[in-house]
C-alpha cells in the first residue's frame, strides 16, 4: 500500500493481497450485519453487498469532500470468479444435468426474450426522449445482460464511433445493474416463497440418491484428498482459459473464460463419475464454491466508484429505470408462472433478475442467500449458471449487433 498527494486528494492505492484480506472481512462484516439487522435477514441481501456497501460510502465520502480516494487493485477478482464457476461445473453430473429438460429450454428462450425486450425498450424510450440510440443501448441488454465486459467492449467501440461518452456510460449502466440486480433479486423470490407459501419439493434427492451419494463423497478427508479436489479445480481453471481463447479464436469474439472453464470441469466430473480416479468431495468443492464467490462479489463492491454514476445522465438514466421496471415485470409475470410457479422457479427468479440486470456470479449470489435460508434448488442451480453464463449471448449478442446496425448511426 502506498499513500500519495494528487490533486488536492490524498490517494491510498492498495495492493492486490490487501484488497483481497479487506474483501474478506468486509464479507465477514456483512454476515454479522444481516445476521442481526432483521430487515437485511428478512430481505435476503447478499452479505458480500451489506459489507461491501460500507466501503463504498467511505470512498464516497471521501471523493465527495475532496479529501481521498481509496484504489483497490482487483488483480485477484476474475481468479475468484473463474474459481467459482469451476466449482458449479465440478458439481454437474450428466445425470442431473438431464433433469433440466426442458426446463433448460424454457428459461434459456426467457433470458433471451428479457435480453431482446430491453434492446428494445432502450430504444424506444430512447428515441422518445432524444438520447441516441448508441447511448440507449448502453443502458439496455449490453450492460445489464452482458456485465461490465460487454459494456466496456461496445462502449469502447461506440467511443470509436463518435460517441465519446461510450465507456463512461457503459461502466456506470452496469454498475447500476449489478446493484440493483442484487436489491431485487432476493427480496422478489422471498416475496414469491412467502406469498404461495412454496418449499423444496425434494425430487431430486428422492430419484437420485446415487448420484448425490456421489457428490458428496466420503466424510473422511485426508490433506491429499483436499489436495486432489483442489487440484481438479485449477486444472480446470488453467484448461477452460486455453478453451476460451481457442473458441474465442473460432468465432471471431471474444469468448468468456469462465465459460471454458466451467465447461472443462464439467467434463472433468463426469470423467471422474465413470473412473473414480480420486476420492471426489462435493460439500468441499461446493463450500470452496461459497468463499470465492463471496470474495469475487465484496471485491467487486469494495471497489465501485458511485461517483461514476453521476455520468449516467437524464435520458440515459431514465432508460436504465424502464428497463428494470420492464425487467422485474416480465420476470414476475411471465417468467415465474411459465417456469412452474414452484419453489424452483422462485430460486430461478432470483437467478434471472441476478443475470438479467447484473451478471452471472449476482444470479448465483441471488440463489444461495434464498436457498441458505428457505432450502436447496438442484434443479436452479443447473440451468440459471449455464444459461446465464452462455447460452443467453447465442440469442442476445446476434440482436444486440442488429440493434446497432440498425439503430446506431
Amino acid at each position: 500500500m502506498n499513500i500519495e498527494y494528487v490533486d488536492t486528494m490524498w490517494h491510498m492505492n492498495i495492493s492486490s493481497v490487501l484488497t483481497l484480506a479487506i474483501a474478506g472481512i468486509m464479507a465477514l462484516i456483512g454476515y454479522k450485519i444481516v445476521e442481526r439487522v432483521g430487515f437485511l435477514r428478512k430481505y435476503c441481501i447478499p452479505a458480500p453487498v451489506v459489507g461491501g456497501f460500507i466501503v463504498m460510502l467511505i470512498n464516497l465520502l471521501g471523493h465527495s469532500t475532496n479529501t481521498f480516494v481509496i484504489n483497490f487493485d482487483n488483480a485477484y477478482q476474475s481468479f475468484f470468479m473463474l474459481a467459482f464457476f469451476t466449482t458449479v461445473g465440478l458439481g454437474a453430473s450428466f445425470n442431473l444435468l438431464k433433469i433440466g429438460g426442458k426446463a433448460l429450454i424454457i428459461y434459456w428462450l426467457l433470458s433471451s426474450f428479457l435480453a431482446v425486450m430491453q434492446n428494445t425498450v432502450g430504444v424506444t424510450v430512447g428515441n422518445a426522449i432524444g438520447l441516441d440510440a448508441a447511448y440507449s443501448l448502453l443502458a439496455s441488454a449490453i450492460p445489464l445482460v452482458g456485465g461490465h465486459g460487454a459494456a466496456l467492449s461496445y462502449g469502447t467501440t461506440f467511443q470509436e464511433m463518435g460517441y465519446e461518452a461510450g465507456p463512461l456510460v457503459g461502466a456506470a449502466s452496469a454498475t447500476y445493474g449489478l446493484i440493483s440486480a442484487v436489491l431485487i433479486g432476493g427480496p422478489l423470490a422471498r416475496h414469491l416463497i412467502e406469498k404461495y407459501r412454496l418449499k423444496p419439493s425434494g425430487v431430486l434427492e428422492t430419484m437420485h440418491e446415487d448420484v448425490l451419494e456421489v457428490n458428496q463423497g466420503e466424510k473422511t478427508l485426508t490433506a491429499f484428498d483436499i489436495l486432489a479436489n483442489v487440484t481438479m479445480i485449477l486444472l480446470s481453471m488453467g484448461l477452460g482459459q486455453i478453451i476460451s481463447q481457442w473458441i474465442g479464436d473460432l468465432i471471431g469474439m471474444q469468448f468468456p473464460e469462465y465459460v471454458g472453464a466451467m465447461l472443462v470441469a464439467v467434463i472433468v466430473r463426469n470423467v471422474y463419475d465413470r473412473f473414480e480416479f480420486f476420492n471426489f468431495n462435493y460439500d468441499l468443492i461446493d463450500r470452496i464454491g461459497d468463499v470465492a464467490l463471496n470474495l469475487y462479489l465484496s471485491m467487486a463492491m469494495i471497489s465501485m466508484a458511485l461517483w461514476e454514476l453521476s455520468g449516467l445522465f437524464g435520458g440515459v438514466i431514465i432508460v436504465l429505470v424502464v428497463n428494470t421496471i420492464v425487467t422485474v415485470l416480465l420476470v414476475y409475470f411471465l417468467s415465474f408462472k411459465v417456469l412452474g410457479k414452484d419453489y424452483d422457479a422462485a430460486v430461478m427468479i432470483a437467478g434471472q433478475i441476478g443475470h438479467g440486470l447484473g451478471a452471472t456470479p449476482t444470479a448465483m449470489v441471488n440463489m444461495n442467500t434464498i436457498t441458505q435460508r428457505y432450502g436447496p434448488s438442484h434443479k436452479a442451480y443447473i440451468i440459471v449458471p449455464i444459461v446465464g453464463a452462455f447460452l443467453v449471448d447465442i440469442i442476445y449478442q446476434p440482436v444486440t449487433i442488429w440493434f446497432i446496425s440498425q439503430f446506431v448511426q
